[in-house]
């Protein structure tokens, strides 16, 4: 079975918007409603008002950081635990905001500057169950990781990088087992190598590793 077959999405990219802002939260509603492959669903000031709407479940949700009631990376995972892929707008965009929630589960980061284009851009990116990280805060992550993982270069099979990259894009083993037509006992039989490679325990840490060399676009 190849990566991409039977994921193809078919038919608009469902979009909720979760944004306590009211000229940043319309600004970005018009721009997905200008969208012609994109339908603006729910649209909210808190994840407690957005959950009492019907989004349905796959949708990517918009999501700033700095919320009324649940916020930061429990927010994060609060809307991926409803199903939803999570894109992070945010204007606090230093380290410690995009690695927390990168290893919520978050499968993209972008900071509150990026212009109309990129934030579609993103949104289609996770539509098609990549991550996104905006290049400047792609740099970020990676110079961190280089810091704290100073030393040899890493040297991944194409089966570990294949299982790298999916994981870094929030598949759970069972699915990336389903993906690249394996059991999940072999997904964590590269999960082992892969963290005996890289030092890495944590999802944060394969999304760092999994930038740096290249397997997220």
């Amino acid at each position: 079975m190849k990566a991409d077959e039977g994921r193809r999405r078919t038919g608009p990219i469902q979009v909720g918007v979760i944004e306590d802002h009211p000229l940043y939260r319309d600004a970005v509603a018009r721009v997905l409603n200008e969208a012609p492959d994109i339908e603006l669903g729910a649209v909210a000031d808190s994840v407690a008002r957005f959950a009492v709407q019907d989004q349905p479940p796959g949708s990517v949700v918009v999501l700033d950081l700095k919320l009324r009631g649940v916020q930061d990376a429990a927010a994060v995972l609060e809307v991926g635990q409803m199903g939803h892929k999570v894109l992070v707008v945010s204007a606090h965009a230093e380290q410690p905001e995009v690695l927390g929630a990168m290893q919520a589960g978050a499968k993209g980061f972008l900071s509150k500057d990026v212009d109309g284009d990129e934030l579609l851009r993103a949104i289609r990116t996770i539509a098609e169950d990549n991550a996104y990280v905006s290049p400047t805060l792609a740099g970020m992550i990676i110079q961190d990781s280089d810091e704290r993982h100073a030393g040899p270069k890493i040297v991944l099979s194409e089966r570990e990088k294949q299982v790298l990259r999916l994981v870094a894009a929030g598949e759970r083993d069972v699915d990336v087992a389903e993906i690249l037509d394996i059991s999940v006992r072999t997904v964590r039989s590269y999960l082992d190598r892969i963290r005996d490679k890289t030092g890495e325990r944590r999802r944060a840490g394969f999304v760092r590793v999994a930038i740096r060399e290249g397997l997220l676009r």
